[in-house]
């Protein structure tokens, strides 16, 4: 890891990650009655659970209006979600506010264009592999994994071993560290 990318997500407080694309693999499936259905790594969220139980913070914030969302963000205790959300920048900004954050302090994964203003923002910026290239560009890292397949776990394990929680994580589960 670089050492300006450690610098960075030693400060993280809060991690903030786009749903479809980032959390999914940004396919929508709606069946016959219009419910819709998106898949979630198993993976990623253990890797947002690990991350919380650290004290690290995660919100959700994308453009579109989901129940299954809403769902997801249950089953992973993340309490911020925010929905239906066209202008993400001004939304990160209540956020900041609200938790008492500065902009060093939280970072942001996202794989469309909608998300670059929140990713110019951010202390630590980072998109998942298959995002938009103008997005790719725009970030401090891109994750190896696509979104939907293991990129939100990538970018926890990251921001816990700048950190240096990483060992303890590691004892904790019997393995020895290998990142």
């Amino acid at each position: 890891m670089k050492k300006n990318m450690k610098e960075k997500l030693k400060k993280v407080k809060l991690l903030i990650l786009d749903v479809d694309g980032v959390m999914t693999d940004g396919r929508i499936i709606m069946d016959d009655e219009g419910r819709e259905i998106k898949n979630f790594h198993v993976r990623d969220g253990h890797g947002i659970k690990v991350l919380q139980r650290y004290g690290i913070e995660v919100a959700l914030l994308t453009g579109r209006l989901s129940q299954v969302v809403k769902q997801r963000a249950k089953d992973l205790d993340i309490k911020e979600v925010y929905q239906k959300v066209y202008n993400k920048r001004e939304v990160f900004e209540k956020i900041l506010k609200k938790h008492k954050l500065s902009a060093e302090e939280t970072a942001y994964m996202g794989d469309d264009i909608i998300d670059i203003p929140v990713l110019k923002s951010v202390g630590f910026s980072a998109a998942v592999a298959d995002a938009v290239e103008v997005v790719k560009k725009s970030v401090d890292y891109v994750a190896k994994n696509k979104g939907g397949q293991g990129a939100v776990r990538e970018i926890c394990e990251m921001i816990l071993q700048a950190q240096g929680k990483w060992p303890e994580i590691a004892a904790k589960y019997e393995f020895t560290q290998y990142i």
